[in-house]
């Protein structure tokens, strides 16, 4: 029963909200399609973040006018109908070429992305590239290994290092014990270090008056006695 003007009205507003936001689109035909098969493309559609009708060419073209996709649907021919999304095109390219290859009875019209329409072979070439979650995959991995090859780095030194100190403790290199004066230079002494050094002295002479040699004391006491005359 042929379609009143209430109805297609109806129809052309609903898909064009439905189109409004779309960025990308293939369009395609079918003969002999099932209704189990047509259900299962419509799961495979939605699966890859699709939509998908199928269309009378007028109200496509009606529908799409004004949106990003409208040049794939203007002036179709036979039965046709349309998958779009306003997400990845790489994801619905991939989608429905798989299920083309093992359903014959659908076959590609045309695509768009993004304003560009393009062939059916294109359509292919764009199923054969990676996905946006795949390019971010990739992109998140370049941006983060150097970052983490440079923290593997930073721990493999720490730990290294950590062993040194270690072993060095163990042989006890780093064991504190007082420094021998000879081992000071007398060309780096200043003066406050010789004054110190003098003070070190005069406590040790007060501390200790006698002379180790008591014979040495006798002969110099004996040295200073002057003889008296007349005796």
């Amino acid at each position: 029963m042929p379609l009143t003007r209430a109805k297609k009205t109806e129809k052309i507003t609903q898909l064009a909200a439905e189109l409004e936001h779309s960025t990308s689109a293939i369009v395609g035909t079918f003969a002999g399609l099932t209704a189990s098969k047509d259900f299962e493309l419509r799961k495979t559609v939605r699966a890859a973040g699709g939509h998908y009708h199928v269309v009378k060419n007028k109200l496509a073209a009606r529908a799409s006018a004004g949106t990003q996709i409208e040049a794939a649907l203007q002036g179709l021919k036979g039965v046709s109908s349309v998958a779009y999304t306003s997400g990845d095109p790489v994801a619905l390219a991939k989608a429905l070429s798989t299920w083309v290859k093992d359903n014959a009875e659908f076959t590609f019209k045309l695509g768009i992305v993004e304003g560009k329409v393009i062939t059916v072979q294109e359509i292919t070439d764009l199923s054969n590239l990676p996905g946006k979650e795949e390019l971010f995959s990739k992109l998140l991995y370049l941006i983060s290994s150097p970052a983490q090859r440079l923290v593997t780095v930073m721990n493999a030194v720490g730990r290294d290092l950590a062993v040194v100190i270690n072993q060095a403790v163990e042989k006890e290199k780093f064991s504190g014990g007082a420094v021998p004066v000879a081992a000071v230079p007398v060309a780096e002494a200043s003066p406050e270090s010789g004054a110190l050094v003098a003070e070190e002295h005069a406590v040790e002479a007060a501390v200790d008056p006698e002379p180790e040699n008591g014979t040495a004391s006798q002969a110099g006491a004996a040295a200073t006695t002057e003889p008296v005359e007349g005796e």
